[in-house]
C-alpha cells in the first residue's frame, strides 16, 4: 500500500513525517531517511492497529507528477 507523507524540518532541525490520510500518524528522525524509516514503521503499527478493531483501512494512493513548463 502507498501513502503520501509529508516532511518537514523544523527549528532544531529535526525532520517531522507525518501521513494525512491517518490522523495522528506522525513521527521524526534526525536525518529524512531516519524520518522515512521511522513513519514506514508507524503507519505500519498504525494500519494493524485499525485491523485489530475492525476499522476501515484507508485506501491506498496512485500519483502522479506532472511537470509544467512555463
Amino acid at each position: 500500500m502507498k501513502y503520501r507523507v509529508l516532511i518537514e524540518q523544523d527549528e532544531d532541525g529535526i525532520f517531522i513525517a507525518e501521513c494525512p490520510s491517518l490522523p495522528g500518524c506522525i513521527s521524526q528522525g534526525k536525518t529524512r531517511k531516519e524520518a522515512l524509516d521511522n513513519i514506514q514503521d508507524a503507519i505500519k503499527g498504525y494500519l494493524e492497529s485499525l485491523k485489530k478493531h475492525n476499522e476501515p483501512i484507508p485506501p491506498s494512493i496512485d500519483e502522479e507528477i506532472v511537470e509544467v513548463k512555463t
